[in-house]
């Protein structure tokens, strides 16, 4: 089977040279090879679009209508080839990322300005969810994603580590005494997230894998960590979170982090992730060379 788009070349190249060899030399194929695909042309469309004699090609009535619509397929086809190929070298156009909620609108929003700065033909859609998003199918260029990745098809840049913490107020502690082993935890309000897989509203994890799962209860509940932190910080109870959530009010003492007896579990990475089957774009390829100069140096402050 012959390529459809080569049939279509060579058939326009014949008519506007006035032969079969001298498009094969222009395409940079032997005449029949040039000839093959003139006929597979012919056979799929089920009509003679050239009358051929040894010294030159004739346009039947239908090759005529067929060329004009052919040279207008091949125009529309590397005008658009042309068109994706500027934007592969040029940073312009809309940058679709995902980012998980309260990490996007406290690192990744902030930065979006800087970005601009240095590239102001691209026009930036944040679109903020702690909930697993399908790039393929949702249309995201990348997305930035938190924890252990699991094997996918996509391709992933290690941007930075993240920890946890166990932290909660001055004001909460001050009226009784801070937990100090696993077991403690059973005598203290523990707020609790439940999009976690692994330190979810009825348990947590500890120990590097989050093997050790310790049963705990709360009075808040939240699918958002950084509605969790809040509370902490007005006093609500202990918050088993990203140690980026906590960064701000352990800095300015409105949060103290709580010592246990256990090692707490690895929570994993930030990462840039793209899908794989897709050449990255030149924004795209931007964006992320950017978030790895930023987050790194952000990082630090966790």
């Amino acid at each position: 089977m012959t390529d459809r788009l080569r049939d279509l070349e060579v058939f326009v190249r014949a008519m506007r040279l006035d032969g079969l060899s001298a498009a094969a030399r222009e395409l940079d194929m032997s005449p029949a090879m040039a000839s093959r695909h003139l006929n597979a042309l012919e056979a799929r469309l089920g009509v003679t679009l050239v009358n051929r004699t040894t010294r030159r090609l004739a346009l039947t009535e239908a090759g005529a209508i067929y060329l004009d619509k052919a040279e207008r397929i091949l125009e529309d086809y590397h005008e658009a080839e042309a068109e994706v190929t500027a934007q592969a070298v040029t940073v312009e156009g809309r940058l679709r990322v995902s980012a998980p909620a309260a990490f996007g609108v406290h690192y990744v929003a902030a930065m979006v300005a800087d970005f601009h700065r240095r590239y102001p033909a691209v026009t930036v859609e944040l679109g903020l969810s702690d909930r697993f998003v399908d790039l393929l199918q949702e249309g995201w260029d990348m997305a930035i994603r938190i924890g252990r990745l699991a094997d996918s098809s996509l391709v992933a840049r290690k941007l930075a580590d993240v920890g946890l913490c166990v932290c909660a107020s001055p004001a909460y502690l001050s009226g009784r005494a801070a937990p100090r082993t696993l077991e403690d935890l059973a005598n203290h309000d523990c707020l609790g997230y439940t999009l976690a897989a692994n330190t979810g509203s009825g348990y947590w994890s500890f120990g590097e894998d989050g093997a050790h799962r310790v049963p705990v209860s709360g009075s808040l509940h939240a699918d958002h960590g950084e509605a969790l932190v809040r509370a902490a910080i007005a006093g609500q109870g202990l918050v088993y979170g990203p140690r980026f959530l906590a960064a701000p009010g352990l800095a300015s003492g409105q949060l103290v982090e709580v010592q246990l007896d256990a090692p707490l579990m690895d929570l994993g990475a930030v990462y840039a992730v793209t899908p794989a089957r897709r050449r990255r774009a030149a924004k795209t390829r931007a964006w992320i060379e950017f978030l790895a100069e930023r987050i790194p140096a952000m990082a630090g402050a966790w």
